[in-house]
């Protein structure tokens, strides 16, 4: 069934959200932080905020899905070796989304600035593994459940930065570089994306046609921008990473400090 929105958008809107959408893809597929484009495009379009999230989730997933894949294809992720994350980021994924409507996240929200900031400085003035790890390279395990439960759990409640926050954590809990690494939280991305929609479809919360055609816009932006990274590995990924982080950091401070849409 089409949402009143859906059947409201202007031809000229949807086009001008699909190119906002291949740009955040192809940016999401690099260094993560797609939201910080398409969430604000879709409120500027009159999109309900209930529907805000609910129909991002719906077009992230399509970038996700994409972007996961091509890491994979290029031997870049190994889900053997995550499988707890996976199960994690599944599990946190859901009950965030549950829980999304009655968290109170006005504390949250102003504190989140402060960490992605911190992500960015990492990686800024951190030493980033440049050697390329081997594909038997053993990942602790038991490190997975609690990044992957927080991380999927904040996906679910809120989401912007998750990517990010999914790069950093992994180059400091693994022997991995920066390019497996992105396929790590590209990979983790799809699974909390696609188990947050189950949810939010659930509810009713996704403008389909809307959410459809800027999803296939994303996909395309995420095969190119996926293929970029793989191909122009750490000393392309970072700048664009540190770009995004802080461009990131600068939105929620604005929005949540101050108090500005």
């Amino acid at each position: 069934m089409l949402l009143p929105f859906d059947l409201a958008v202007e031809p000229t809107t949807l086009l001008i959200l699909a190119l906002v959408a291949f740009f955040a893809g192809f940016i999401d597929a690099i260094a993560g932080g797609g939201g910080l484009l398409t969430i604000p495009a879709l409120l500027t379009a009159g999109l309900p905020p209930h529907l805000v999230l609910g129909t991002n989730k719906l077009s992230s997933t399509f970038g996700a899905a994409i972007a996961s894949f091509t890491f994979y294809r290029r031997n870049l992720f190994h889900p053997r070796q995550w499988r707890n994350a996976l199960i994690g980021t599944a599990v946190g994924a859901l009950v965030g989304a549950a829980v999304a409507q009655w968290l109170p996240a006005h504390l949250l929200n102003q504190m989140l600035p402060v960490v992605v900031f911190g992500c960015g400085l990492y990686l800024l003035f951190g030493r980033t593994p440049e050697t390329h790890s081997a594909p038997d390279v053993i990942i602790p395990k038991r490190r997975q459940w609690p990044q992957s439960l927080s991380l999927g759990f904040y996906d679910g409640v809120a989401g912007p930065g998750t990517g990010a926050f999914w790069t950093v954590s992994t180059l400091l809990l693994y022997p991995l570089d920066l390019v497996r690494a992105s396929g790590v939280a590209r990979s983790m991305n799809f699974v909390s994306n696609i188990c947050a929609l189950a949810i939010f479809i659930a509810s009713g919360q996704v403008a389909w046609v809307l959410g459809i055609c800027m999803g296939l816009s994303l996909m395309c932006g995420a095969f190119i921008g996926a293929r970029t990274a793989i191909k122009g590995g750490s000393k392309f990924i970072r700048p664009v990473f540190i770009m995004v982080v802080l461009a990131l950091t600068v939105r929620l401070a604005w929005q949540h400090w101050f108090g500005q849409a």
